[in-house]
């Protein structure tokens, strides 16, 4: 696959970028550049070969999903000039 200066122009300006003629025609060849490392990769076997989350092989942390600090809504509101039901009160604002 290859890009020509009309594809080029007209994602810049589908991005709403301003490209002069000079910088379309630079860009033209790094993206042809790009696309062509793609295709490289793409020829590469990886049939077999598990996904990865690092290159150094690691074991996740986990825990359990537990709930450690609940309950506590009496100690969240108790600093609060005007609570309630647990809820803080705040003066209504009209404008």
């Amino acid at each position: 696959m290859s890009v020509d200066l009309a594809t080029v122009k007209r994602v810049a300006r589908l991005a709403r970028i301003a490209v002069s003629a000079e910088e379309a025609e630079t860009m033209t060849g790094q993206l042809n550049g790009i696309l062509g490392f793609v295709e490289q990769l793409s020829e590469v076997d990886v049939s077999g070969v598990e996904p990865m989350t690092s290159v150094t092989p690691m074991a996740m942390k986990k825990r359990e999903d537990v709930v450690t600090d609940g309950n506590k809504a009496d100690d969240i509101v108790a600093n609060a000039p005007l609570s309630d039901r647990n809820f803080f009160l705040v003066p209504k604002v009209v404008e």
